[in-house]
């Protein structure tokens, strides 16, 4: 039995077992895995379920419902890709430290977006307020979610006194938009043609730019 055949299998399982909203969630989620957000549609996700299309209205109100849990499925993959890397850092002075945990934080952002492509643009395609960045289902297994690290990360730059606490307001904004803008290009735009040396090399001195111009 083939990969895709299994999962759908352990759906219908689910689903027979009353968790039909995990079982609708699973291969939402695939989809968005393999076609990006487009491809996260009621009807597919019930049908690869093995179940009726309205079945679906009892868990999810629609697809834009549907849409934003798969996006909290994204942002906890990605959460939990930055704290694997965080917990690879080695002891050191507290400037040292500072600086390699902001380091940690943008390249598991950037690992994340080029192993999964599809879930990544999926998670930043539903329209939301900031508020969504402190939702505790976006969150990774240490509690935070993406953004909350990356604020952590600043915030350990100022205790180390490597960034000025005049500059520390907004620094969240900066940092994110320089390393998502290269995810994007990586992922779909002209720079998805480098190879893995090149790819890491560009994002090393991406956050180079960002470590030094904060």
């Amino acid at each position: 039995m083939g990969g895709s055949a299994r999962a759908r299998s352990a759906s219908r399982s689910s689903y027979r077992h009353g968790d039909l909203r995990r079982a609708l969630l699973e291969e939402s989620t695939e989809l968005a895995r393999r076609g990006g957000p487009e491809a996260v549609v009621l009807r597919e996700a019930t049908r690869r379920a093995g179940v009726a299309p309205n079945a679906a209205y009892r868990h999810f109100a629609d697809r834009q419902a549907l849409l934003d849990a798969v996006c909290s499925v994204g942002f906890t993959e990605l959460a939990t890709t930055m704290e694997a890397e965080l917990a690879e850092l080695p002891e050191g002075d507290p400037e040292t430290v500072a600086r390699a945990r902001l380091r940690a934080v943008g390249r598991g952002y950037l690992k994340y977006a080029v192993a999964e492509p599809g879930l990544f643009r999926t998670a930043f395609s539903v329209p939301a307020e900031m508020d969504g960045s402190a939702r505790k289902d976006r969150a990774g297994p240490g509690g935070l979610t993406p953004y909350q690290l990356l604020s952590q990360a600043l915030d350990g730059l100022v205790e180390a006194g490597v960034l000025a606490q005049e500059r520390r307001p907004g620094a969240e904004f900066l940092a994110w938009s320089a390393v998502h803008g290269l995810a994007m290009l990586l992922i779909e735009g002209p720079l998805r043609m480098l190879d893995d040396e090149r790819r890491r090399f560009v994002g090393e001195r991406l956050l180079d730019m960002v470590d030094e111009g904060l």
